[in-house]
């Protein structure tokens, strides 16, 4: 879908806490080139990305790799972590040596990047052979028929919250057990042609998603209060929430992000080598980033 190059550039949103820091203080309507602002699920924004019926917006990670020739990464900008995320979580209602053998997962399929990330960890790291079913996000209607069940995002962190006797694997934390490395679940990309058409529209969006980033880390209390109102919890594990997360783009998250493509490759996952590219406003330009180890 090729969109009128007079129309605003369209910013499509992740509805997940996750992302916060980096929207909370950006204010389209203050903006000379007036974008639009479209909220939807990662998988949404995935598809909308890719058929072009959006410019920007921030997706799943694999989702990047699978596209990444029409794409260009907005610099210092990710939903990454190197250690717990609390959002990314596997509920175990059997013993996880059961799962790995044959066992039935369901998965959310609201991120491509943590189902994938659920599979390189129970197939390339824990040697396990379960299978994997597509499940609505609702954690008591899985484990019926499943022996485990993947949730992300807000939907994660609300069954965390409630003390059911499962077993709770976080999968941020055991990537970084497992390879040492950052995770990093969402990017910020960019359709080539809307980068190359508008590089103004597009940088006056960037710096103010950067500054909104800076003026949050800055102060995060108005974040924290405004999870409070919507989801719930306490100040204190928001605090803590918040804390794990990370939303730049330097040299240990790409470093990563290019080990999780080698190992979503080498299993089948992604048929492609991935070359992550970041937009500059003179053109994209080949980002440095350290070969996987």
């Amino acid at each position: 879908m090729n969109r009128d190059r007079t129309e605003p550039i369209r910013i499509g949103r992740i509805d997940y806490t996750n992302v916060w820091p980096i929207f909370h203080h950006f204010e389209p309507a203050r903006l000379r080139c007036a974008p639009e602002l479209v909220r939807a699920m990662p998988a949404e924004l995935n598809r909308r990305l890719r058929e072009g019926e959006i410019d920007m917006a921030g997706i799943s990670s694999f989702a990047y790799g699978l596209n990444s020739e029409d794409y260009v990464l907005l610099p210092n900008l990710s939903v990454s972590a190197r250690g717990p995320v609390q959002s990314i979580l596997l509920f175990l209602k059997s013993p996880l040596e059961k799962v790995l053998d044959g066992g039935r997962i369901a998965m959310t399929t609201t991120s491509a990047t943590s189902v994938n990330l659920l599979k390189i960890l129970m197939e390339k790291f824990h040697g396990g052979h379960p299978v994997y079913e597509s499940a609505e996000p609702d954690l008591e209607a899985m484990l019926k028929q499943a022996d485990a069940a993947l949730l992300i995002g807000d939907h994660a962190i609300r069954a965390s919250w409630k003390s059911r006797g499962y077993e709770v694997v976080d999968l941020s934390d055991s990537w970084y057990r497992f390879t040492g490395m950052w995770m990093t679940f969402a990017v910020w990309a960019v359709r080539r042609e809307a980068a190359a058409a508008k590089p103004a529209d597009i940088m006056e969006i960037y710096e103010a998603l950067v500054a909104s980033k800076r003026i949050s880390y800055g102060d995060m209390r108005p974040v924290i209060a405004h999870a409070l109102r919507t989801v719930g919890g306490t100040e204190a594990y928001w605090e803590g929430y918040f804390g794990g997360l990370n939303h730049d783009f330097g040299a240990g998250q790409r470093e990563g992000l290019s080990l999780f493509f080698k190992y979503a490759r080498e299993l089948g996952y992604m048929d492609k080598d991935v070359s992550i590219e970041e937009w500059r406003s003179a053109g994209p330009v080949a980002a440095p980033a350290a070969p996987p180890q």
